[in-house]
């Protein structure tokens, strides 16, 4: 039995609170056990220039940590006066797994900008921001469909997000801070609803690990993601 009383095969509750934002194109506050990300989408009519004259939309992401998101205070990158190293890498990775599931063709010359505020960390962070940034991105194009300024569903799948590692020689399913910061082996998943791969982040962290071992963690993180997609489905089914 783990720290919070889970099982080691079990991810944390996960919980999206749709609409959060009075201002944005879609918004969703999901919350993963502790952690909790805030997500927005942002439509814009023009595209990153090496798209101009394409036809073809685009899909970015930030993300970013409230200053009191973890037990020490973080410095706002205004104040530093440059980003983030951690927080430009999650945004990309952010940024392209979107990508991956979304017809650009289909957005026309538009961007949407996915933008995901860190407000508490117990980790799993970059997970729950892809999977309430879904959320915010499925409102936005739902807006654009309503409005006919797009003619077909941009979004060609649902997907999901998780981490697993192995902590004390053990393979646990969405690694809290605690758990994450002993980590033997760290992995991030994503996956589609098909079961393809978007993205696979996996580090050794103390000592290498085996392909079958690797196995293992991937299949537990799919049963995990098979979950979270499901949750992800009924809190669209359920938007007004």
């Amino acid at each position: 039995m783990r720290a919070d009383g889970r099982n080691w095969d079990k991810e944390r509750k996960i919980e999206y609170i749709t609409g959060y934002l009075k201002y944005a194109d879609g918004s969703c506050l999901v919350k993963l056990g502790n952690s909790q990300v805030l997500c927005s989408a942002t439509v814009e009519k023009r595209v990153p220039p090496f798209l101009v004259g394409s036809g073809q939309g685009w899909v970015t992401a930030e993300y970013g940590m409230l200053p009191c998101s973890t037990k020490e205070r973080q410095v706002r990158e205004s104040r530093l006066g440059r980003p983030d190293s951690r927080s430009q890498e999650i945004s990309r990775f952010l940024g392209r797994s979107l990508r991956a599931i979304v017809d650009l063709v289909a957005l026309r010359e538009y961007q949407i900008i996915i933008d995901c505020d860190c407000l508490q960390a117990d980790g799993g962070t970059r997970t729950a921001a892809f999977n309430g940034g879904l959320i915010a991105l499925y409102q936005a194009t739902r807006a654009l469909l309503e409005k006919k300024i797009i003619d077909r569903d941009p979004i060609i799948e649902l997907a999901g997000a998780i981490s697993v590692g192995i902590v004390n020689s053990r393979i646990l399913l969405d690694l809290t801070y605690e758990e994450d910061s002993q980590a033997e082996v760290d992995m991030n998943l994503v996956l589609t609803e098909s079961e393809r791969i978007i993205e696979i982040q996996a580090t050794a962290e103390k000592i290498p690990f085996r392909y079958e071992t690797f196995q293992r963690m991937f299949e537990l993180a799919k049963s995990g993601i098979k979950r979270i997609i499901e949750e992800t489905r009924n809190t669209i089914k359920s938007l007004p």
